[in-house]
């Protein structure tokens, strides 16, 4: 608490009564502990919070791995945050694939059939880890769309994914 120190001059002069003289002295310590006891408990609070960000593992360079289509999924990310899917890779000239339309809801979206694609993986093979899910981008996508996507690889725990280039009959398919 701040403390003001008054000293008092006791006696009179003659000639009349003069007014006093008051000396003030406040003391500031209390004042420069609380400065310091604050930027004590900034410094604390600010370097405790670490940034946190998506582990995101990219495939080495190499000729690319052969994937069957029955354990694959194509996600491609268009522009005014749309999100396209079809089944397998997409390379089969003789069967092109078939362009399904979704969205990043949470209870009928993207996340629904990446899950149903799961379930199927997992039937035919035992293990819902072998689906692979290829994410391609548009050029008119949204930078946060594609991290919406790759969440939700994370959300439904998908354990291969991959960051493709989207390929000129996929942009034609998109209608861009």
């Amino acid at each position: 608490m701040a403390e003001m120190n008054t000293q008092a001059e006791s006696g009179r002069r003659r000639g009349g009564r003069r007014s006093k003289k008051l000396s003030t002295r406040v003391d500031m310590t209390p004042m420069v502990d609380l400065g310091f006891l604050l930027i004590t408990f900034f410094m604390l609070t600010t370097t405790m919070s670490k940034p946190r960000s998506l582990s995101l593992i990219m495939p080495a360079d190499g000729p690319p791995m052969p994937v069957g289509a029955s354990k694959s999924l194509t996600l491609l990310v268009g522009a005014n945050n749309s999100i396209s899917w079809y089944d397998g890779q997409g390379d089969d000239p003789v069967a092109p694939p078939v362009i399904h339309r979704s969205s990043f809801s949470p209870g009928k979206g993207i996340g629904e059939v990446i899950r149903a694609k799961q379930q199927k993986v997992a039937q035919l093979y035992g293990d819902a880890d072998q689906l692979v899910v290829s994410v391609k981008a548009s050029p008119g996508a949204q930078y946060r769309n594609v991290v919406d996507a790759l969440d939700e690889m994370k959300i439904n725990r998908v354990a291969r994914f991959a960051l493709v280039d989207i390929s000129g009959t996929e942009l034609r398919m998109l209608g861009e």
